[in-house]
């Protein structure tokens, strides 16, 4: 009966979103409006003055968050495919409005490729979770680093970091957090050690996704771009990036965990650990294991010898964990699925830039090729930092990414000299996983402030040290992988 009551309609209105959404849709309708020589567009179409519209309503809802992120994807895809699409009102078709788009490609964007690669992480979460692989994982990978209290945090911040490379950065928080209780009941309750551990979660989880493809959702909006057959195509695989990102995390954790034990030594010097947790013993856990097992060895594998692409290859655990019954139907009521549909939103606008024409018009008419590669590079980094800190870093990825698509594409040969577009991509994808300022700025930053354990002033100061050593660290590794074009 509660769970009735949980889910029965609201009546409840929060008068400040509302008056936010009205003024959103207002500025949305003049531009909309706007005498198309405003935009200093050669040859805009009405389509593409419309899809501008569109595109600010988004960055609107999604900085003021006066509606959900994921409900501001789906109304921005809803409102595509009803005034921009061939299949529109008729009212907003005519000879004269320009190249109007497929309403099935708006829609197929919550079933791109990218999109299933994202469930494959999320359905090997889960699984791992179900038969105890992460409990199993966790406590065989965590004794090799002793019982030294200072061990012991590095040991939770890079397997932290190994966990989120592969499931949720939110999912493993939370697990790791709950390995943390034994850990507790060893140290003083009024020393340091327990908020240095407890900040090494969200630190390691928010830098750890930097790793695969699938650790966090800007790695893999950036990797459609950059992969997208009809733009840049440049065939990035897994291997690829996890080769150059993995040692780049594992660089950024020690170095965290120098800050964190700056701030919070430990005084007492060593710590009895113990894990527990449940592991099922039956012929279910084998099939996690080997499906596990297959899955990466797969994914890293290059194409050119499997025959098989990344994205192919996450139908497998999805397929194999469905006949087994590892994964029923109620667990996929586990899946984020506003994050998936937020992504889907930035892939569906993303799909109007480029089918409308607007990004090449725009490419035409703004001189992309005078501002300076490093610049660029730089300040995308630096306001995607920003933003992430205040809004979902996957809604900030979203928004700038199409943008520095089309930037990038205008500059053509000049952004060789940092290593190509791919740098300023990839770089977005840095600077997202290093805000974690607040406990608003991430889920796994939220979680570990929930517990109590930490005050909001102590991860400000751990998340800005760590985020700003990390993001000028990554920017230096990333300009070299460019100059040497491993990317």
């Amino acid at each position: 009966m509660a769970e009735d009551i949980s889910n029965a309609l609201s009546n409840h209105i929060n008068k400040k979103k509302v008056w936010q959404l009205l003024a959103i849709i207002v500025v949305t309708t003049i531009v909309w409006n706007l005498p198309s020589n405003v935009f200093g567009i050669d040859g805009l179409t009405i389509v593409q003055q419309r899809v501008i519209a569109i595109f600010v309503f988004a960055i609107l809802s999604w900085l003021t968050e006066c509606i959900p992120a994921w409900a501001t994807s789906l109304a921005l895809t809803a409102i595509m495919c009803v005034t921009v699409s061939k299949n529109a009102f008729g009212v907003f078709k005519g000879d004269n409005v320009g190249k109007l788009l497929d309403s099935t490609e708006i829609m197929a964007s919550f079933a791109d490729p990218i999109i299933m690669l994202f469930l494959a992480g999320f359905i090997i979460a889960i699984a791992a979770s179900k038969s105890g692989l992460d409990t199993l994982l966790a406590r065989n990978l965590i004794r090799p680093f002793g019982k030294k209290s200072e061990n012991v945090l590095l040991g939770f911040l890079l397997i932290t970091g190994l966990f989120s490379m592969f499931i949720s950065n939110t999912a493993t928080a939370a697990l790791m957090l709950t390995f943390l209780a034994p850990v507790f009941a060893a140290l003083p309750a009024n020393g340091k050690g327990r908020i240095a551990l407890t900040l090494s979660i969200p630190v390691a989880a928010n830098l750890g996704g930097l790793g695969t493809p699938i650790g966090t959702p800007p790695n893999l909006i950036a990797l459609k771009y950059l992969n997208d057959p009809a733009g840049l195509n440049m065939n990035i695989g897994f291997a690829q990036w996890a080769l150059l990102m993995m040692p780049t995390v594992i660089i950024l954790l020690i170095i965290s965990w120098k800050v964190i034990l700056h701030y919070y030594p430990f005084t007492q010097k060593t710590i009895e650990l113990k894990i527990d947790g449940a592991v099922h013993r039956g012929w279910r856990m084998w099939v996690v294991m080997a499906t596990f097992t297959l899955t990466i060895l797969l994914w890293v594998i290059p194409k050119e010898i499997t025959g098989i692409d990344t994205n192919t290859v996450s139908m497998i655990p999805m397929g194999i964990f469905a006949i087994t019954g590892v994964i029923t139907a109620k667990d996929l009521q586990k899946i984020d699925w506003s994050v998936i549909w937020m992504v889907a939103g930035g892939f569906a606008i993303g799909l109007g830039m480029d089918s409308s024409g607007l990004a090449d018009a725009a490419i035409e008419s703004i001189p992309f090729g005078s501002w300076s590669p490093m610049l660029i590079m730089l300040i995308s980094g630096l306001i995607c930092y920003l933003l992430s800190n205040f809004i979902s870093n996957t809604a900030t990825a979203a928004l700038l990414v199409p943008i520095l698509a089309v930037v990038c594409r205008g500059m053509g040969n000049k952004l060789d000299g940092i290593g190509g577009t791919s740098i300023v991509l990839v770089g977005i994808a840095i600077a997202a996983s290093c805000a974690m300022c607040l406990p608003i700025s991430t889920p796994p930053n939220a979680i570990a402030y929930s517990t109590g354990l930490v005050k909001q002033n102590q991860m400000l100061k751990v998340g800005l040290s760590c985020g700003l050593i990390s993001l000028a660290l990554g920017y230096v590794l990333l300009f070299v992988i460019g100059q040497m074009h491993l990317i």
